[in-house]
């Protein structure tokens, strides 16, 4: 029961100090969807991994890891297709928005911006405006 409650904290608490860390010493906000753009569109030339690289390599050692170490499964119920066209429009839709939920929820609710808030009240209410209609 414990284990239930720390974890998420614990895990909380990373996401956090990783975003202060970014924006402290890098001046840059931890929204996952501008960090993955740069990585795949960034001109890299002979510098080698850009620091967006790295982190999205981060990102996908950390998940790797934990299914390494884990005994939870976790099953997708939707074939490929779905899945490749809602990661298309999370990313049309983090553009419009101008970042995703990360870069709004974490950082720019963190900083007070009331564009974030905003945002963040908008990604709920979608998300479960999708959930009533789908279930």
């Amino acid at each position: 029961m414990i284990a239930s409650l720390i974890w998420p904290l614990v895990g909380g608490l990373l996401i956090g100090l990783a975003a202060i860390l970014l924006l402290l010493g890098n001046g840059r906000i931890a929204g996952i969807s501008g960090i993955f753009s740069q990585a795949l569109f960034e001109n890299k030339g002979a510098k080698g991994l850009s620091w967006p690289m790295v982190f999205v390599i981060g990102l996908l050692l950390g998940g790797g890891g934990y299914r390494l170490f884990s005994d939870q499964v976790f099953t997708v119920q939707v074939g490929i297709v779905p899945l490749i066209i809602a990661g298309l429009l999370v990313g049309v839709g983090s553009s419009l928005g101008s970042g995703c939920t990360s870069g709004h929820g974490i950082c720019g609710i963190g900083r007070l911006s009331k564009r974030s808030i905003i945002a963040t009240c908008v990604f709920i209410a979608s998300g479960m405006l999708t959930a009533t209609i789908v279930h």
